[in-house]
């Protein structure tokens, strides 16, 4: 049984984001299993929503394309649930709090758990309306990751008392995205977080690069990347899974030896 602590368990982690049905959940699938076996530690799985407030125009096109299809929740757990005997790496799930209301707050986790669902991130629930959610995760064990960003100041030591699974370190102001250049003090918000909690960092929004994964990991335990990855979807649709293992496998390969 995998973890989300299995993830940083050997050195940096490279966490993996990827929007469901985008172009269709039979990409999906492959892409995760491509992610896995290319050096992805976790992956993140978007479920697809109409109002991605967090997302840059990257992902909301393919949160576009998804629902476009016909992509459901439903459909995206009976995914996981038929290839859960092939995953080996921990995931979670990054959503939106309506999609968890509109499915029941209690059944929807319930259910992430049936399926192997390690976490939840809800980017659009500040920490003062974590309790919305926080007592049905802790009832199934799933971790309800907090996120931490530039503009949370005072709020960093509180934010990291009661994290677990991972803290999210937001890199940048906005939406997620890929950057050409990431200016934020990352080294003292991490400072913050150590003091105060021993849960593992992961920074992400905007880090397209293996230059970049490797400069960002400095300050973290792990990375994450998703506009990147998304965008290789856009570009190559149903053959992107093996583009996605090689960008995966230079990612991993960046990050490994800090």
């Amino acid at each position: 049984m995998t973890k989300i602590s299995d993830a940083f368990a050997n050195g940096k982690a490279f966490v993996a984001f990827v929007t469901c049905g985008d172009p269709d959940l039979d990409t999906t699938r492959s892409v995760i299993m491509s992610l896995q076996d290319n050096g992805a530690d976790l992956i993140e799985l978007g479920i697809p929503f109409s109002d991605p407030t967090a997302e840059g125009p990257v992902i909301q096109a393919a949160n576009t394309r998804a629902l476009s299809g016909g992509v459901t929740t439903d459909m995206i757990f009976s995914m996981l649930e038929s290839m859960r005997s092939e995953v080996r790496v921990p995931m979670v799930f990054m959503t939106y709090a309506n999609v968890v209301f509109s499915y029941g707050t209690e059944r929807f986790v319930k259910r992430c758990k049936d399926v192997g669902i390690k976490g939840l991130i809800l980017p659009d629930v500040p920490y003062e309306e974590r309790e919305d959610f926080a007592p049905a995760c802790e009832k199934e064990g799933l971790a309800l990751i907090s996120m931490v960003a530039p503009t949370s100041a005072d709020r960093i030591s509180m934010i990291a008392k009661r994290a677990n699974g991972f803290i999210y370190l937001v890199s940048s102001l906005g939406v997620t995205g890929t950057r050409s250049e990431i200016t934020t003090d990352l080294g003292s918000i991490a400072r913050i977080i150590k003091e105060n909690s021993d849960t593992p960092i992961a920074v992400g929004f905007g880090i397209s690069n293996p230059e970049q994964a490797r400069k960002m990991a400095v300050h973290a335990d792990g990375v994450i990347v998703g506009s990147a990855i998304v965008r290789l979807l856009e570009k190559y649709g149903r053959d992107a899974p093996a583009h996605i293992g090689d960008f995966s496998r230079s990612m991993k390969d960046a990050i490994r030896d800090i």
